[in-house]
């Protein structure tokens, strides 16, 4: 039954329709569940990569006989300005979160940088996105190290002298070149490779063409990353006779 939990068939057809490449939002279809169950399920239970039915349903199974008797009650979806549909958009924050950690970003470090960017101010500070994602401050404070490091989050003090994480239109273009010099260094380390196991062999000329194949790709992200950067530089935003007086800061 929908908002049930879920059972080991269903388990079962999850684990097929992440293998075969299904949206989310299909699989919830066919089962006749809300896309957010099946998005939770998959994160929780080894990601799009690794999820597997039989150990999923286990690991729930353990989970539920660990669970205190008054078990805490699921997140619930913030109020949103202009009108938006709030479960929708916990369903797509949630989506979106699986979708960075498909690019290669860590669980936590998608969720985080997910939440921020679909806020509207795309700040906030460590209590709200604790709050929010319903995860402790510790955790928060580990994937903002993360994502500080890669360039994607930049800190303000508000204020009241809060620390602030903010995500904004040079953010991306800041990850991007991170991104660029960090591939730059590997270039350079791949060829100091290729004196070390001498011009001419067949290990030092696979070193070679690493370093040439990995030059080359990184000039295109850089050229490409100058040439798109206007394309961050957003409006000012809805009219303000369109815009909602609400805060997202709550």
């Amino acid at each position: 039954m929908p908002g049930g939990r879920l059972t080991q068939q269903e388990r079962q057809q999850i684990a097929l329709g992440v293998a075969d490449g299904l949206a989310y939002a299909e699989i919830a279809r066919r089962l006749d569940r809300p896309t957010s169950t099946i998005t939770r399920e998959v994160m929780r239970n080894g990601g799009p990569t690794g999820y597997r039915a039989d150990l999923a349903h286990r690991a729930t199974e353990r989970r539920a006989h660990r669970r205190k008797p008054a078990a805490p009650r699921e997140r619930q979806a913030p109020a949103q300005p202009y009108g938006r549909d709030a479960e929708a958009v916990r369903e797509f924050e949630e989506v979106y979160a699986v979708a960075m950690m498909a690019s290669g970003m860590p669980l936590m470090m998608g969720r985080v940088l997910a939440c921020l960017t679909i806020a509207d101010s795309g700040s906030l500070t460590a209590q709200e996105l604790a709050q929010r994602l319903q995860v402790s401050p510790a955790s928060i404070s580990k994937a903002i190290a993360f994502l500080d490091s890669q360039g994607m989050v930049r800190r303000e003090r508000d204020e009241r002298r809060r620390e602030r994480y903010i995500v904004d239109d040079e953010i991306w273009y800041q990850a991007m070149m991170v991104s660029v010099r960090s591939t730059a260094q590997l270039v350079e380390t791949t060829r100091q490779g290729v004196d070390v196991l001498g011009a001419g062999t067949p290990a030092a000329a696979r070193l070679e063409g690493v370093a040439r194949f990995l030059d080359f790709v990184s000039e295109g992200m850089a050229r490409a990353a100058e040439q798109a950067r206007d394309v961050l530089r957003t409006s000012s935003g809805p009219q303000d006779d369109a815009a909602d007086p609400k805060s997202d800061r709550g």
